[in-house]
């Protein structure tokens, strides 16, 4: 029995072999998926990134670009916390990079950012200490005296 080769129909096979499996490519090409969050301590507080309303902490969210957030943190009985926290790109969003990784690279990229914040106990001043510093002030100002804020 003699074996028989066709060019031609070994071409078409390659090519049609080739379209599948940049069909395939194609429809599973992967991306990066961006994620932040914010945990507190003690948790329950509201936060907020870029004047955005996110959640309560522990509170997550998507994000697309990469550089500095403002995250603002509020919660009763505790100081009102507002960090800038600038977040870098990893290497593989460097320009170039992330054309391969954001479209022709196969699988999904996770990238998750985790910002701890740690709330202080809201100090309140008793009020006779406060009208006491209101009362310096008044007569500071008829005095014409002028005064550093603290």
């Amino acid at each position: 029995m003699r074996f028989h080769s066709d060019p031609s129909r070994f071409f078409r096979r390659f090519l049609w072999a080739a379209v599948l499996s940049l069909g395939f490519q194609a429809t599973t090409t992967g991306c990066v998926r961006r994620r932040m969050t914010v945990r507190t301590n003690p948790p329950g507080a509201t936060v907020s990134v870029d004047n955005q309303l996110i959640g309560t902490a522990p509170a997550a969210s998507p994000f697309v670009y990469y550089g500095t957030r403002e995250i603002r943190v509020e919660k009763d009985g505790y100081r009102t916390e507002t960090l800038k926290t600038r977040i870098n790109p990893p290497w593989y969003q460097y320009p170039g990079l992330d054309f391969i990784t954001e479209s022709l690279w196969p699988w999904e990229i996770r990238d998750e950012r985790i910002i701890d914040v740690d709330l202080v106990p809201q100090v309140i001043e008793p009020t006779d200490q406060v009208l006491g510093r209101a009362d310096q002030l008044r007569s500071q100002s008829r005095a014409g005296v002028v005064t550093a804020p603290r």
